[in-house]
């Protein structure tokens, strides 16, 4: 089965660049901006900007089983890349 990456870079509240990809089940950039915004409400970035210009979809992959099982639990996958907590 392919998912869909969506690359999107934002910038934190410190003003540092979080890079990072939501990976999703529907190639749907409304729930890709969607996904990161809860996401990023969820490590206390509530007020980053995500629009079309910092998410954009990328490509189609396959994943994990561990990955695929986290999407179909929760619509999406945050595979972080660079300057994301931990």
């Amino acid at each position: 089965m392919g998912f869909h990456v969506f690359d999107t870079y934002v910038k934190s509240k410190d003003g540092h660049i979080m890079h990072f990809d939501v990976i999703t089940d529907k190639n749907n950039i409304e729930n890709a901006i969607m996904f990161a915004k809860e996401w990023l409400n969820s490590i206390g970035e509530k007020d980053a900007v995500v629009t079309t210009k910092e998410c954009r979809f990328c490509h189609t992959q396959s994943v994990s089983e561990e990955i695929e099982i986290e999407i179909m639990t929760s619509g999406y996958f945050i595979a972080k890349m660079e300057g994301c907590p931990n």
